[in-house]
């Protein structure tokens, strides 16, 4: 389990296609030596097993289930990626409850500086658009952020100066695809309400 709190962000240092999955190699900051072969670590909002590591480096097999909902079949050698690391007993709960376990890709539409903030416009891919309320959550790219407003398809959030310069948020441009997860408890409110 997370709590869409990014703490390192990570760079993805190789690529390698694999009997249709993937094998990535990712740089981080953090010491490596308290993270165990197996341990689940969020990438972009995706949980993600270690099958290796060394020094500030680790790999990460991607199964063709998880490419085909996620964007990780586009990164690329280069690319920036928000790490969170699994929640131990005793951390603080700080964003939402997040699995790492991606419900699809959201399209964003627009990113609109508001002072020191920003506010982003994205599309939810259907039927994935009817568990986005306002003031609900959501993990975008692993960032746990409140829905500021819903309208059909289309949802607003705000990013506050400190995720803008502490995520890859501000590598993001109009067009760009993110990793959405939506919240378990709208999940189950809406299969409840289904079922009534």
């Amino acid at each position: 389990m997370f709590t869409g709190i990014i703490t390192d962000l990570g760079r993805i240092e190789a690529v390698t296609h694999d009997k249709g999955g993937l094998r990535l190699t990712i740089g981080v900051g953090f010491d490596l030596d308290d993270v165990a072969l197996g341990a689940s670590i969020a990438h972009n909002g995706v949980c993600l097993t270690i099958v290796d590591k060394k020094d500030h480096h680790y790999c990460l097999d991607v199964s063709p289930e998880t490419l085909s909902l996620t964007t990780l079949g586009n990164w690329q050698v280069g690319d920036k990626v928000n790490i969170e690391r699994a929640l131990k007993i005793g951390d603080e709960l700080g964003g939402h409850m997040v699995s790492g376990h991606v419900d699809g890709v959201a399209e964003l539409l627009s990113i609109t500086p508001d002072g020191d903030y920003y506010r982003l416009k994205l599309k939810a891919p259907d039927p994935l658009h009817r568990f986005i309320a306002p003031k609900g959550s959501v993990a975008l790219d692993g960032i746990s952020l409140t829905i500021n407003e819903v309208d059909g398809f289309e949802f607003g959030v705000s990013i506050i100066p400190h995720t803008w310069n502490h995520t890859h948020m501000s590598r993001l441009s109009a067009g760009a695809f993110l990793n959405l997860e939506i919240d378990r408890l709208a999940r189950y409110a809406a299969r409840w309400s289904e079922t009534r």
